[in-house]
């Protein structure tokens, strides 16, 4: 049960200078509006067009609401605390906001070990994909991804409930972080670092190493495809995903895997943008907008709406 006497947080933002704020307002709202069109795009690509409707783009629709729920969830009232000299936010609202980050952070993580093992399949037991990948299979390996998200975001979020906040209340970042609340907190925190820890070295170090392992197999797989050409596009294809997945990844097992004690705000804003809005944007330009078939998707899609 929550004991806190604090009921508002005040939000520091990215920095302290007065001439810096209009162009960090500027900088992340363009960023956040090509984040936030560029997933739209996609959901309504792949929702229109029945010829998408297979298991790597059901996974690429649902990596891109994670990605849209992700950035609305902190950048609109960053924004609205850099743009204004309201830079407060409610318990309740700081508790949402940590439930939704922390569950769009971890589903974004099992959807990319989701989409490799996809792509392991698709690409190693291709005459074999439509039987293994198949309409229940694909539900399933959904349904594990959401269970594990919001497990983990019930829990991150429940431990911190239990902390007593008595002050003093302001959170040096852009937006309620567990590692900034910890630092706040007047109550001892060494559970929720362990528990933090253990959800990093099991889910997302995990995560990661099968992510690898999963592109190990491919590319080996496509070491045998005799084609000059087609190893090249293959090896893009997958160098890109890599460096995405290696983006995301390292920021958040550096923020992590440390003891509040640690901590350097001021380093750490900038780490947490990445994962916050940095892989959220490029998402859709590595794994949509440089596929034919997504592109004559979006195709079709604007051409319906000409008529």
């Amino acid at each position: 049960m929550n004991h806190s006497v604090v009921t508002e947080f005040i939000i520091l933002g990215l920095t302290k200078k007065p001439e810096l704020q209009g162009i960090i307002f500027l900088f992340f709202l363009i960023i956040y509006l090509v984040a936030f069109l560029g997933n739209m795009l996609i959901i309504i690509a792949i929702i229109s067009n029945n010829t998408l409707h297979t298991p790597m783009y059901i996974f690429l629709l649902t990596l891109a609401v994670v990605d849209i729920i992700c950035t609305t969830s902190i950048i609109p009232k960053m924004l609205g605390t850099t743009l204004t000299s309201e830079n407060t936010i409610s318990y309740a609202g700081c508790m949402s906001q940590l439930f939704f980050f922390t569950w769009s952070l971890r589903a974004e993580m099992v959807l990319f070990t989701t989409m490799a093992y996809d792509r392991y399949v698709a690409i190693c037991f291709p005459l074999h994909y439509s039987t293994i990948m198949n309409h229940r299979m694909c539900v399933a390996l959904l349904s594990m991804v959401m269970a594990i998200a919001v497990t983990n975001s019930w829990v991150r979020t429940a431990l911190i409930m239990r902390l007593t906040f008595c002050g003093p209340n302001t959170i040096d970042h852009f937006f309620c972080e567990i590692p900034p609340l910890l630092a706040l907190s007047c109550s001892p925190v060494r559970i929720n670092e362990v528990m933090v820890y253990v959800a990093d070295i099991t889910l997302a170090i995990g995560d990661f190493i099968l992510t690898c392992i999963s592109c190990g197999f491919i590319i080996v797989a496509i070491l045998r495809i005799r084609t000059v050409e087609g190893k090249r596009k293959a090896f893009s294809t997958w160098s890109s995903h890599l460096t995405v997945v290696a983006l995301y990844h390292s920021p958040v097992i550096y923020t992590y895997i440390r003891p509040a004690s640690s901590y350097t705000f001021e380093r750490d804003k900038v780490v947490a943008a990445l994962y916050t809005l940095v892989t959220p944007t490029l998402n859709p330009m590595v794994y949509s907008f440089q596929n034919r078939e997504m592109q004559e998707g979006i195709r079709k899609m604007f051409a319906f709406l000409k008529h």
